[in-house]
């Protein structure tokens, strides 16, 4: 299986607002919490392996059914080494998995291909309506600091929490209250922006309204329904 287990049905760019996020429901935005991966940053990890594997191994690695490789983000997610992770896969895969692992953690850099389309410019957005701009994300802590170093995009942001930092990851509820007190914000007042619906859920567990991220034109439409005062997309 390809991508993330465990991801629960959830449709896209809608405000979702349930279990104790209900009780936000309608309140003024006034705090946007974004998630880093295919959120701010296009993260590709086929991207590092197509120069040195074929197509079939790329897909296998890609499959957690086969090398484990989500399982072993999720635990350097949470604070594991990238050593860690790798004797992860090893142990529970074997070869060529681990190997893999090996060089896709050695050339992290190259899975992050850019700046997601509109980001740069919701952010000074938000900023410009005096809008609180955070950042929430899964990340080991070592390859984060390549992120951290190379895209000054993170830097736009008033403050981050990274789950390999604090040992702590979406979408476990923990995360969520750590990053409100860490920022000084409400959960009422705030909206998280996540690709990833599991984490959304976590979100809304933890009072936090949340978005499920695709496309920027309806995110930015989204924003305003809700309330935030950016401006449009002309039409």
């Amino acid at each position: 299986m390809k991508g993330w287990p465990g991801e629960p049905q959830m449709a896209y760019d809608e405000l979702m607002a349930r279990d104790a996020a209900a009780a936000a429901e309608g309140a003024p935005i006034t705090q946007v919490i974004f998630d880093f991966g295919n959120v701010l940053l296009y993260w590709d990890p086929e991207a590092v392996m197509i120069p040195r594997y074929s197509q079939r191994l790329v897909d296998g690695f890609l499959d957690n059914d086969i090398s484990s490789f989500y399982d072993a983000n999720d635990l350097m997610d949470a604070g594991a080494s990238l050593e860690e992770g790798v004797a992860y896969v090893r142990e529970h895969k074997g070869e060529p998995w681990a190997s893999m692992m090996r060089y896709y953690v050695d050339n992290f850099r190259d899975s992050l291909t850019g700046v997601v389309t509109g980001a740069r410019v919701l952010i000074d957005d938000l900023h410009a309506a005096d809008i609180g701009v955070w950042g929430l994300s899964n990340w080991q802590q070592d390859l984060y600091q390549i992120a951290d170093r190379d895209c000054d995009l993170l830097g736009m942001l008033d403050g981050k929490v990274v789950s390999g930092q604090v040992r702590m990851r979406k979408p476990n509820r923990d995360i969520y209250e750590y990053a409100l007190h860490s920022f000084g914000i409400r959960a009422r007042d705030s909206v998280f922006i996540d690709d990833k619906a599991m984490n959304i859920v976590g979100a809304n567990q933890a009072g936090i309204r949340g978005i499920r991220f695709r496309d920027p034109r309806k995110l930015r439409a989204c924003l305003i329904a809700a309330g935030v005062p950016i401006p449009p997309v002309r039409d």
